[in-house]
């Protein structure tokens, strides 16, 4: 059995404000999602949410990828040879998919409890997987074909200054995959006051005035050399679950490449 490997970032870094050791890292962050580590691949645990959420990440990044870079799209591991870095994995949720379809993947997390968790559970199932604990600034002066970044760059202390970090780490020709909560009333209603106020998603884990607009996010990322090639919104409802969608008010992704 293959075992995934795990690396912590050691090197010299500026501090954040909250004295983290990663400029884009906020240590209570960090510690709150690092407390559902252990519960992390329980689909009816706390993070049930992103279990229900992750197959429609999944078949945007897959359906962006075949695009960018002529992948076939009958095959099971469209991305052999590709490199893929997935920034806030968590316990590995998509880092593993993405394995599987055949990429060479690093991941990295700010919390070291959900690397713990997901270095295990990748040794578990036989991926190598280069699991490294800290922020952005981990794969400093590295870069890949694919970046992925789902549901983190509202939870960062910067978050220019993150779409800044991810940049640097797309290969010329790459493709960068993000996705986060819109900042509407839909998405205060449907992710705070529903979600988090009936348990559904943990209390305190969304800050609705961190939420990001599609405009901001296209702004940050012109301003570093990339242009939005694709918008899509999620959308849920209580019959179908999360599906893709042309409605950006609660959840969107993006994908960018460099100018």
């Amino acid at each position: 059995m293959a075992d995934a490997t795990v690396t912590t970032d050691t090197a010299p870094s500026p501090l954040g404000s909250d004295g983290s050791g990663h400029s884009s890292i906020v240590a209570r962050e960090a510690a709150h999602f690092g407390a559902m580590a252990s519960e992390w691949w329980d689909p009816r645990g706390s993070s049930a949410m992103l279990h229900r959420l992750n197959p429609v990440r999944l078949r945007y990044i897959r359906e962006q990828a075949d695009r960018h870079f002529d992948l076939d799209p009958a095959s099971f591991t469209p991305l052999a040879g590709k490199s893929v870095l997935d920034v806030g994995c968590g316990a590995g949720l998509l880092a593993e998919p993405l394995k599987r379809l055949g990429g060479a993947v690093t991941a990295i997390d700010a919390a070291v409890e959900n690397i713990a968790v997901a270095r295990d559970h990748a040794a578990q199932s036989g991926l190598v997987i280069d699991y490294r604990a800290g922020g952005v600034e981990a794969v400093e002066g590295e870069q890949f074909d694919l970046v992925t970044c789902m549901e983190v760059i509202e939870h960062v202390a910067d978050p220019a200054a993150f779409v800044a970090g991810l940049a640097g780490a797309v290969a010329d020709g790459g493709l960068l995959i993000m996705s986060t909560p819109n900042r509407t009333p839909v998405s205060r209603l449907a992710m705070i006051t529903l979600a988090e106020g009936t348990g559904r998603i943990p209390r305190g884990t969304h800050d609705w005035d961190k939420f990001i607009t599609p405009e901001e996010l296209g702004e940050m990322l012109a301003a570093v050399g990339f242009t939005v090639r694709d918008t899509r919104g999620i959308a849920f409802s209580p019959t179908s679950g999360f599906t893709l969608s042309d409605s950006l008010t609660l959840n969107y992704l993006v994908t960018a490449t460099r100018t």
